[in-house]
């Protein structure tokens, strides 16, 4: 039987080509988000309701009766500043980017054992800032801290935890940015480009697959150099 990946947020952008890649490379893939996604076998969850992550995990072990690695990919940026932002919108992006994937390691941490591998999208916010980001940036720092403290605490049942910290991607969200601001974005990328998804995919893979079996607890920056 064929190793098996699940993938949150896979519909589009990052989570899709997460998903394409893994199953190019002889993964069975299993993706979870709000609403159905093409191409592979896709559980409607909505991340915001604690009780899911352990359905979503239970409905991929009666599928497959096996879990191999566990992608966190799916994540909300709500805008304000501390002064202006509700106590709902923090808690909400704190719950969607850092509570699910929690509750999602936390039960898929059976199934990993032996030879597991989980791989959390942070951001490199979560390691600097832009205007009105708190939220996002706190969520996405945790999530770094969390990948290292999984690595830590699993690591002896044979299970890998690692992240990656995404600069400016390619992606629906990306997308909607003016002209203007994605002009002056590019301008201070030393690469004086955009990323790709395919790229972040990549190291997913990478960082998953038998060339990754020595690297835990890292956050591989993936930005094009744009955070130096």
């Amino acid at each position: 039987m064929g190793k098996v990946a699940l993938i949150t947020g896979g519909r589009s952008g990052i989570g899709l080509a997460c998903a394409q890649k893994l199953s190019e490379t002889g993964y069975d893939v299993v993706t979870a988000q709000r609403s159905p996604a093409a191409n592979f076998y896709s559980i409607e969850a909505d991340l915001s309701d604690p009780e899911t992550p352990q359905k979503v995990i239970q409905q991929v072990i009666d599928r497959h009766d096996r879990l191999d690695a566990l992608i966190n990919n799916a994540g909300i940026m709500l805008e304000d500043t501390v002064e202006e932002m509700s106590l709902q919108d923090w808690n909400r992006t704190l719950h969607i980017n850092l509570t699910a994937p929690f509750l999602l390691i936390k039960h898929a941490t059976p199934h990993l054992k032996g030879n597991g591998a989980i791989v959390n999208v942070g951001s490199i916010e979560g390691l600097g800032s832009n205007p009105q980001h708190a939220a996002y940036c706190a969520s996405k720092a945790g999530l770094h801290a969390l990948t290292r403290a999984v690595a830590v605490d699993a690591g002896p049942q044979g299970i890998r935890c690692n992240a990656i910290a995404p600069g400016f991607i390619e992606t629906d969200m990306t997308a909607a940015i003016e002209d203007k601001a994605r002009e002056e974005l590019i301008g201070a990328i030393p690469l004086k480009r955009i990323g790709a998804a395919t790229e972040i995919a990549a190291a997913v893979e990478f960082l998953v697959g038998p060339a990754g079996g020595y690297i835990t607890g890292q956050t591989l920056v993936i930005d094009g150099g744009l955070s130096l």
